[in-house]
This record gives structure tokens, sequence and C-alpha cells, in this order.
């Protein structure tokens, strides 16, 4: 049967709390894109353990984001929404790209980096293997695309590479994926520390905006976000960048363009901005808290639409699976 849309896959971890940034440069962006393409949406919990995790927290916060997914826009009956665990095809996958990956490769990612130094106690090779992880979630599903942040470019061009070099070895195998980037919105920093990606692990949690966050909590935190001195609401990120993250911020919110957003605070002070800014964010996040508080109450929904995506997402994953046994010789019946 011919496909008539092209395939796409995206995957959160359900670890901590997600922030506006996560909102913004992944689960805004899967509503859009859901209609346009043929969409794999997965909760990536088996990624989630490279790192110690409260097991009850993790049962927990699994379902909290399956909920706020939902709540978001994302829609049960247009994509595949399903539990990463859930298909054995994944890490099944995964082992054999690993005989097609080189340790220098993982070595040189940036993200084995980074979770080293803040996990010192626990390098596993887990946290090492991450990317062929991450290539076989995407490359199961045949994903022509893949949405991804600036800070996630390298995992994709691994996934491609790993991807050509089977192609090669054996025959055409693997869709080679394509990256789609979010223009605005696609990087949103740190309120304290706008120099740094705002994230959902970050030190101080007055930089990050939850999506958990109360209507108090967000203006209490945007009133705090640091700016300048210049008292001028322009949009520079290279002078003047705590302004530039929060007219990023607005915008999206308000679905406005960044040039409207300026417009909007000619002559006003940083105080009226920032206020501003608090209030079209809670004003958004309400209605998506409260739907999430009510999807949660309801388990018996969220299990059945784990177990209808889990059963589609395994029906697609295991065709590529039996394509790829038989390919480097696995034997089956």
């Amino acid at each position: 049967m011919e496909k008539t849309k092209k395939i796409l896959y995206s995957a959160v971890q359900p670890t901590n709390n997600l922030t506006i940034g996560n909102y913004l440069g992944a689960i805004k962006n899967w509503v859009a894109l859901q209609d346009e393409y043929d969409c794999f949406y997965a909760i990536a919990n088996m990624h989630a353990i490279t790192v110690r995790q409260n097991p009850a927290e993790l049962r927990q916060k699994t379902l909290a984001l399956l909920a706020l997914y939902i709540a978001c826009g994302v829609d049960p009956e247009k994509c595949t929404l399903y539990l990463q665990s859930h298909v054995p095809c994944h890490a099944e996958l995964a082992w054999v790209l690993n005989t097609f990956t080189y340790v220098g490769e993982m070595e040189r990612m940036t993200q084995f980096k980074d979770k080293s130094s803040k996990h010192a106690d626990n390098i596993n090779m887990g946290l090492m293997d991450y990317p062929v992880l991450m290539a076989a979630d995407i490359l199961l599903y045949q994903a022509d695309v893949v949405p991804v942040g600036i800070d996630q470019r390298q995992h994709l061009e691994i996934t491609r590479d790993i991807a050509n070099r089977f192609n090669n070895i054996y025959s055409p195998t693997f869709t080679v994926p394509e990256a789609v980037y979010q223009k605005v919105g696609a990087k949103i920093n740190d309120l304290q520390e706008p120099l740094k990606k705002m994230s959902k692990s970050g030190e101080n949690p007055n930089g990050a905006i939850f999506m958990t966050d109360d209507r108090d909590t967000i203006l209490r935190k945007f009133k705090r976000a640091v700016t300048d001195s210049e008292m001028l609401v322009k949009y520079d990120p290279e002078n003047k960048p705590g302004v530039s993250n929060l007219l990023s911020i607005y915008s999206v919110f308000s679905e406005k363009t960044i040039q409207q957003a300026e417009a909007d605070f000619e002559g006003k002070g940083y105080g009226d901005f920032k206020l501003a800014v608090g209030e079209v964010v809670a004003d958004k996040l309400a209605p998506i808290q409260a739907e999430q508080a009510r999807l949660l109450a309801d388990k018996k929904y969220l299990d059945s639409v784990l177990l209808k995506g889990g059963e589609a997402a395994y029906k697609a994953a295991r065709r590529t699976l039996s394509k790829v046994y038989k390919k480097i010789g696995f034997y089956q019946l």
C-alpha cells in the first residue's frame, strides 16, 4: 500500500516537569504537524533510565506527560501516540545498529559529555548509547522527517550516518530522515541566564516556566526575568538576549510576529513588558492545565490510548525489524 503522507517521528522523555520551551519547541509543533504528516509520537521512557529514576515517579510522570500531550491538542485519532517501552522493537533494532556505530562517534556526542559531567557517579553505557537508541526510534518507523531543536542536530546526523551505512552495506532498507526546524520559538532561553537554553533540569527554578506552574508563580518568575539597563523593548539577540528571549516567548504565545510584539511595547517600560509576557503565558497554560487534570482523573481512557497506540506502533516497527533481520541473516520462523 502506497503511503499518502510523509512519516514524522518525535519523542519526549517523561522526566521532570516540562517547560514552556519543551511545549513551544516540541508539543505545540506536534499539534500543527499532525494533519500534514503521518505522525508517530512517543513517550521515551527507555531513554529516561539512562539517569536514575524513582520507579513510582516515572510511572506517574509517564501518565502526566500523556495527559499533557492530549491536553495540548495532540489527537490520538490523528496520530500514533504510544509508550516506547511497549514496543520491544526499539531495543532490538538498537542492538543491531550498535554493530554499525563506532565508539569514537559516540564519545564525540555533546550530550554524552554533558550528562557524564552532571552524573559522574553513573556514567553508564546507556548514556553513551543513547543516540543509537534514538536512531532506532526514528528508523523503525521509516520516518521521512524529524522535528528537532538546534541542540538535537547532532543526534539526527548520526541517525542519518547509521542509516546510510546500513543501506550501503546491504541495500536500501531505511528511509534517511530529514530535519524539520521550527523558525520562531525553537529555542527558548533561561529567564535568569538568557544565553542558556531553558531546561527542565536547570539549577535555578526561577529560570524556567514549567507547564504545571500556577498563575502567581508564572507572573513572579517573569517579573524577576533578567533584561538589561537600556529600557528598550527591541529584538536583538546578540546585544539584548534577555529582552529578545521574552519577545520570542510573547510572540509565540500571543501568535504575533516579532515586529508586532515590538510594536505592542513601544514606549513602555520593562515592568509592563514582563507582566504582559507573564499574563499571556498564564492565560494560555490555564486551560491546558485544567484539561490535563481532567484526563489524569480518567486512567482508563489514558490506558486505552496507550494500548491502541502501542499496537499500531508495534505493527509498523515489526515490519521494519523483520526486513533488517532478513538483510543481516537472522533465521526467522
